[in-house]
């Protein structure tokens, strides 16, 4: 039975994500019971996650500030502030952000992705290690776990 969850912003958990930005685990699976995950990226220019296909949930991702380029199969589109996309699951994907800086909220389900951020990203609460970096080898490892598969480099 699904119940109701608040999550206030001093307990929902910030990870160091690539290229220096973040991703804030909004609400997870077992706040949801499983039925999604919530997050939030704060990004700057140019950062792209590897061209991907999530095998076990669809994604949802909306522009609440800056600009991005978006690739799912053979398409292209331009995302502005307020756009909205649809990725389905087993579709390749990947994004690159075009503004100095972006803002994006990300709905995934059913939840699970959450994982993959936790095991590849750094906890922000917890001291950065000098020269902190996301592995390529841990991130392909997570991605793995999860039910992610890259299918290309970043475009």
């Amino acid at each position: 039975m699904s119940m109701a969850y608040l999550a206030p912003p001093d307990q929902q958990q910030t990870l160091e994500w690539l290229d220096g930005g973040t991703f804030s685990v909004l609400l997870d699976g077992q706040a949801t019971d499983g039925q999604l995950t919530v997050g939030r990226f704060h990004v700057g220019k140019g950062e792209a996650p590897p061209f991907h296909t999530h095998t076990l949930e669809d994604e949802i991702f909306l522009l609440i500030k800056g600009t991005a380029l978006v690739w799912s199969g053979d398409q292209e589109f331009e995302l502005s502030e307020g756009g909205i996309v649809f990725l389905p699951k087993n579709v390749p994907h990947g994004y690159r952000i075009t503004s100095e800086e972006a803002d994006l909220l990300m709905i995934a389900t059913p939840s699970g992705i959450e994982g993959m951020f936790r095991m590849a990203g750094r906890d922000v609460s917890t001291p950065r290690p000098e020269g902190f970096e996301i592995a390529p080898e841990l991130l392909a490892q997570a991605a793995d776990a999860y039910g992610q598969i890259v299918v290309g480099p970043p475009r």
